[in-house]
């Protein structure tokens, strides 16, 4: 279900398809409910795909989307990746900094605090990266002097009633390109089994991964994955999405996917690639409750 954020505060309406390039997104609200979840109910907002640049999503709509989710007072906030500008449209934008976009989201507050992962645009697009082979980043290291939590194939233990639970994020399944067409063409930086290490067997664990296919496996260690990066198709034209960067198609496009006995939730994020053009998926920012029934 679809709610828009009010706040009479503010002029700006909910976001409305591709003519919402500077107002906030809307609110869309899911539940997940499952019985591996022991724990109190808890809430999470989703900020997914803000690929930050001139004047499609600037700096000034990001201070007002953190306001706007330290609004909602969450338990705890996930950044499923991508802050960087699609290199696509560099020609007609102006690109943001990773180090001004990280500041700007530090200024997130929630009582188990906002964990970050990185997308494939934080590799694909970050020109320190491609400089130096991959040994150094700025999106990482931006979130090293703010002292904002990412999550390269690793896990947390959050303190959440009796027990806690595991916060498992790993790096991006996408993060460059091979020549060729085949299933190997991506060079994937994701590798579930040092992410999932310390995560003790049947222990109540949430999985943050940008691109959502690694869904399909039906990891049984996390109950819940939450992703971003498919924009929802960006498009979706007579109940239709003409393309989907994900190796399942439409698939898991956006929303609450269940599989397997687990649970997806995909963000259809709020910036653009390729094009400034979003029609019928409009911008989002996900409300996530999660509880034992």
């Amino acid at each position: 279900m679809r709610h828009p954020f009010p706040d009479p505060a503010r002029p700006e309406a909910p976001a409305r398809g591709w003519l919402a390039i500077r107002r906030l997104p809307r609110l869309t609200c899911h539940h997940v409910a499952d019985p591996r979840w022991t724990l109190p109910p808890m809430t999470a907002a989703v900020i997914a795909d803000l690929h930050v640049g001139m004047p499609w999503v600037s700096p000034d709509l990001v201070g007002r989307i953190v306001e706007q989710v330290n609004a909602l007072r969450p338990d705890i906030i996930f950044l499923a990746g991508d802050l960087l500008l699609d290199r696509n449209m560099w020609w007609f934008s102006r690109v943001v900094p990773a180090a001004e976009i990280v500041a700007i989201l530090s200024a997130l507050r929630a009582p188990l605090g906002a964990w970050s992962i990185l997308g494939n645009h934080d590799w694909g697009d970050c020109d320190l990266a491609r400089d130096t082979g991959g040994a150094r980043n700025s999106v990482i290291e931006a979130h090293a002097a703010h002292g904002l939590p990412l999550l390269r194939n690793e896990a947390r233990h959050i303190p959440h009633g009796p027990g806690g639970f595991w916060l498992v994020g790993t790096d991006s399944q996408r993060a460059g390109k091979r020549r060729g067409r085949g299933p190997d063409r991506y060079v994937s930086h994701l590798d579930a089994e040092a992410a999932f290490a310390a995560v003790p067997a049947g222990a109540p664990a949430i999985h943050l991964a940008h691109e959502p296919d690694w869904f399909a496996r039906g990891d049984p260690r996390a109950f819940l994955q939450v992703s971003g990066h498919t924009h929802g198709g960006q498009i979706r034209l007579f109940g239709r999405t003409p393309a989907v960067p994900s190796a399942f198609g439409s698939r898991y496009a956006g929303g609450h996917v269940r599989e397997n006995g687990n649970h997806l939730i995909v963000s259809r994020g709020i910036g653009y690639s390729g094009l400034p053009l979003r029609l019928g998926v409009p911008p989002e920012i996900v409300l996530l409750t999660v509880t034992g029934t």
